[in-house]
């Protein structure tokens, strides 16, 4: 710990401005009170360590069943002992975050200086700016965040991206960059898999159409016996496991190949850019009708779990961890399942053969509001400077990833060195062990920046980001055959409200309908009052918000 308390204090003496800091009052607030613990820092002498503990005050989230308490995680004990700032912190359990932040962020009395992991939407910064809750940040990066400003001029359209229409930034980002445009990571997160394992063992090939696929589900479910006794599994098998409309989980990559190849990638929008540059609605398609009799024959063919549309995360890992599933979906299914016998399954063709990249995934990983500093902050110069901790090149990848040294099952990382002989965080094994959960006991995520630049000069690749960037380079990647994804715009205040309106109807139209049909079928009488239902909720309307954005992003 030494040894990495004196390699980064010597970086930060090379990279930073940071030996003297005006202490600034309130910027765009009129919260009152500030709860920096009446820390006085003399910008004269301010430096990091200070000579004097200071406090700051801050809020964040725990995953639960981890430390609820954010100062017994070895991260932050090592930031404190690198810079003698003291925080205060507030936590919220990380399944109660939705239902908490907002209670937190109406009552100004006991607002923090600064929330970690906010998570914030555009909508949520906007409401936030407009009553003067946060402030904005670009000054204060400019004087006193230099490993941000770096990131910045490495990859500025980071920063376009965090910039409002005013010019202002009202939040610190989240940035993992892994891979670009078709080959990032993001560009698929409900990965389709596939045991294999039960492929070779019934003699079967990888399935390539969807008639292959169906074929392959019922060839599943009518050897279950002798699936169950060469396996050794308890319970029944469940050819093909998912949860309908939740992310990661959500099946509907695999109607990609129906019609114009679409599918439904943006489960919260589910929209598309077409090869000219229009914004479509994948829910008027024809494919997603089409994709959607398939998924529902599949059900009725009792080759979709019947718990799909009702079952929460815990079940789904269970049963999967359990040996029992053929088919299932996830961003990487070490989550559900085991790396061994299983493999992505590869595009399916139907009437096309595509795989549609996430709408902004061609930026690579990006949170516009993880952190905030509220109108609240005493010395708002001195919390960004120590959240610009977080954005140096060795500090990012612990935040993210997990840390080093702790001496328990759980280490992320070691310290060792790059080809120059300067250190460097070289991954360890993960084991059996599930890669969220081990990064879950140690990471403290907040506002970081990892870029492609720094894999084998501040950190290697995780070994499970590395297959996973394999994956979609050598099985997807070749059949992402569109030009365009929606980028990462921020709207303005009228856009972002009027959108966030329309959306909590048509994203539930669209949802309720998915689940329904696949479930129970539909007729046409039912597609039509769908289409007639978005007509109703504002789709023209909403479409044309995207639409100018799109048009304004290809018109820089």
């Amino acid at each position: 710990m030494k040894k990495f308390t004196k390699v980064l204090s010597l970086a930060l003496a090379a990279a930073m401005t940071m030996s003297m800091f005006t202490a600034c009052g309130n910027k765009g607030g009129s919260t009152s009170g500030g709860n920096s613990a009446g820390t006085e820092v003399d910008a004269s002498t301010l430096k990091f360590p200070l000579s004097e503990t200071a406090t700051i005050t801050g809020l964040t989230s725990f995953p639960a069943g981890t430390e609820s308490e954010p100062n017994n995680r070895t991260i932050f004990k090592r930031l404190e002992e690198q810079t003698n700032v003291h925080v205060d912190w507030k936590t919220i359990q990380g399944d109660q975050w939705g239902e908490k932040i907002a209670l937190e962020m109406a009552n100004t009395k006991t607002l923090p200086d600064f929330v970690f992991n906010a998570g914030f939407s555009d909508t949520d910064l906007l409401k936030y700016a407009k009553q003067g809750v946060i402030i904005n940040l670009e000054e204060y990066i400019d004087k006193y965040m230099p490993n941000l400003q770096k990131v910045f001029e490495q990859a500025p359209e980071y920063k376009t991206m965090c910039t409002d229409e005013n010019g202002h930034i009202w939040a610190l980002p989240w940035i993992e960059q892994l891979g670009y445009e078709k080959t990032a990571i993001q560009t698929v997160g409900n990965m389709s898999f596939i045991n294999t394992a039960w492929l070779d063992f019934l003699g079967l090939k990888m399935p390539t159409t969807v008639d292959e696929f169906e074929a392959v589900l019922k060839a599943f479910k009518e050897h279950a016996s002798e699936l169950k006794a060469q396996f050794n599994i308890e319970g029944e098998i469940i050819p093909m496991a998912c949860i309908m409309n939740d992310g990661d989980q959500d099946p509907c990559i695999l109607i990609n190949g129906f019609g114009e190849g679409y599918g439904d990638s943006d489960k919260g929008r589910h929209i598309a850019v077409t090869d000219d540059k229009k914004v479509v609605c994948v829910a008027n398609s024809e494919g997603f009708k089409k994709g959607i009799s398939w998924l529902h024959d599949l059900y009725a063919e009792g080759l979709i779990d019947p718990e799909a549309f009702t079952q929460e995360w815990s079940t789904y890992v269970a049963k999967g961890k359990s040996g029992r599933y053929g088919v299932c979906f996830s961003w990487d299914v070490a989550n559900i399942a085991t790396l061994e016998g299983w493999e992505p399954l590869p595009a399916l063709t139907a009437d096309v053969r595509n795989i549609t990249p996430q709408n902004g995934s061609f930026t690579s990983g990006f949170d516009r509001g993880r952190c905030v500093v509220t109108a609240a902050a005493s010395n708002p110069a001195l919390v960004c400077a120590w959240l610009d901790q977080m954005y140096a090149p060795l500090q990012s990848p612990q935040n993210n990833w997990g840390t080093y040294g702790e001496g328990d099952e759980f280490d992320i990382f070691v310290m060792d060195k790059n080809e120059n002989g300067e250190d460097m965080l070289k991954h360890a094994p993960l084991g059996d062990a599930s890669p969220v959960e081990v990064r879950e006991a140690e990471s403290v995520n907040g506002p970081l920046a990892i870029l492609d630049s720094y894999y084998g000069v501040y950190v290697t690749c995780p070994d499970d980001a590395q297959y996973r960037l394999d994956w979609i380079k050598d099985i997807y990647t070749p059949d992402m055959n569109c030009k365009y994804v929606f980028p990462n715009v921020f709207m303005s205040t009228e856009d972002t409200k009027r959108l966030s309106d329309l959306t909590a109807d048509i994203s539930k139209c669209i949802n309720t309908a998915k689940s329904d049909w696949v479930m129970n079928g539909f007729t046409d009488a039912d597609w039509d009052k769908l289409q007639a239902d978005l007509d109703a909720y504002g789709l023209e309307e909403y479409l044309s918000i995207f639409q100018k954005y799109l048009d304004a992003y290809y018109a820089e």
